[in-house]
């Protein structure tokens, strides 16, 4: 996947949220788009969105809880918060670039 070994499992956990951040990023580039052709379907991504995040903050709120009651390490419960919102993030982007 990365084409070094790192240092530390801190640097493999920023360079996985700075990943996450750029789809994030166009996430919210096709989301502002959407709201503002105005209509149905940016009242619908409004509800959509204030859903989701609160969601995606739960999911990763219980992965973590279940990572450190497993004794896994900080990098390790890290990864295991990021993995529910990466699967919310690149899913909103194949659903927003889709047309």
């Amino acid at each position: 996947m990365m084409p070094f070994i790192p240092l530390s499992p801190w640097i493999a956990f920023s360079l996985r949220a700075t990943q996450i951040g750029f789809a994030a990023q166009i996430v919210i580039a096709l989301r502002l788009l959407r709201l503002a052709a105005g209509g149905t379907r940016a009242y619908n991504e409004m509800a959509r969105m204030s859903i989701e995040k609160n969601t995606a903050f739960a999911e990763a709120q219980v992965a973590a809880a279940a990572a450190a009651m497993a004794g896994r390490s900080n990098p390790a419960i890290a990864n295991q918060a990021l993995t529910p919102i990466k699967k919310r993030v690149y899913a909103n982007k194949r659903r927003l670039s889709r047309r």
